[in-house]
């Protein structure tokens, strides 16, 4: 198993360093691309690089509460055709974290394979996207979430209560100058989330809201380009909000940061770089693992909605310390401020890479 697992450690390694030549096999995220769902739920292997985000603050009778990511990664390696079933094809990685804030204990795992026999991979048919016995089963009406740890696990069911948001313009979110410096990129912002957590020997039955990342896409960032900080707020008043600024090696803000506002019927407005600001407040944790310090308190303005709030987190360590790829910090942060004279409150995600120093490249939200 640890051999198996060594060899394709080292194939990550070298798809990473490598992807500029392995790139060309793939297609560029473009201007124009014309979603269709339940489509594009599901794979989309002429692109290298696709991932499915699942992130979502929920709590127990009692009032425990919980924060979750399950995520699913796919680097394509070649699109050679071969019937081979154990041809490497694609790389599979997937994610699974539970933030216990009430005991203060964040879990996590990492997995990484290939498709082979049904070891991990997507089914349109079934609605399946899987790593192991970790899965997410999609649908237009209704989701599910499986994922079970050494020490933890979880069984969600998700029901979207908007419509898909697509961010950015004319198909593409641009991450920096230049054609193909872009993903397709869409969420659902907004589902309402009931199931079951076991940690610690105790089963929790628990609901609240969670959040959907889907983007798919070719060397999206730029090689001056080190990492980002990327914020989902789901508010009280029933909208959202998603922010991301990516940083360059001298620490200045690529002008092609972005986010997408989301109003209570899902109407969405997309917010440029200059329509909002994204700054540490200076109170930072550092990673006793990989001596990173992570900023954790953050000021929000977004001048053309009225706003002005600060997010903060109620677990600092909710760092994903790996040996496949990127070490980062995610993890559930609160919201509180005012939007045009009105309180502003909400929950939802803070995602931080680039800090950890890197194994090798930084693979982009």
């Amino acid at each position: 198993m640890k051999s198996r697992f060594a060899a394709l450690l080292m194939l990550w390694v070298a798809i990473c360093g490598q992807a500029s030549t392995a790139a060309q096999e793939y297609k560029l995220a473009l201007p124009g691309y014309k979603y269709e769902f339940p489509r594009d739920y599901f794979n989309h292997e002429e692109y290298q690089t696709e991932w499915w985000y699942y992130t979502g603050n929920l709590k127990a009778a009692d009032g425990h509460r919980f924060g979750f990511e399950l995520t699913f990664f796919r680097q394509g390696v070649t699109r050679e055709s071969n019937k081979n079933s154990w041809l490497m094809r694609d790389l599979w990685m997937a994610h699974l974290a539970l933030s216990d804030v009430t005991g203060q204990r964040f879990y996590r795992e990492v997995r990484l394979n290939r498709a082979g026999p049904g070891l991990a991979g997507v089914d349109e048919k079934s609605g399946l996207v899987w790593n192991g016995n970790w899965q997410a089963k999609i649908s237009d009406g209704e989701e599910e979430l499986r994922g079970v740890g050494a020490a933890f696990g979880l069984g969600l069911k998700l029901q979207p209560t908007k419509a898909p948001v697509v961010h950015g313009q004319n198909g593409i979110s641009q991450k920096a100058e230049g054609e193909g410096h872009a993903s397709h990129y869409l969420s659902l912002t907004r589902l309402v989330t009931s199931g079951s957590i076991e940690v610690g020997g105790k089963r929790y039955a628990v609901d609240g809201t969670s959040w959907m990342d889907h983007e798919f896409f070719t060397g999206s960032m730029s090689a001056d380009e080190t990492g980002w900080d990327w914020l989902s707020v789901q508010l009280e008043d029933g909208a959202e909000l998603m922010l991301y600024r990516l940083r360059h090696r001298d620490g200045s803000i690529d002008p092609y940061s972005s986010g997408t506002y989301v109003d209570e019927q899902g109407r969405s407005i997309f917010l440029a770089a200059k329509d909002f600001t994204m700054a540490p407040l200076g109170e930072n944790w550092t990673s006793a693992q990989t001596k990173a310090s992570y900023p954790e308190k953050w000021r929000v303005s977004v001048g053309k909605l009225g706003m002005e709030f600060e997010v903060t987190t109620p677990l600092r360590d909710q760092e994903l310390v790996t040996s496949y790829g990127p070490s980062y910090w995610e993890g559930t942060v609160d919201a509180s401020g005012k939007q045009g004279g009105a309180t502003l409150r909400g929950v939802g995600y803070l995602e931080m890479t680039g800090y950890a120093k890197p194994g090798q490249a930084v693979l982009p939200r």
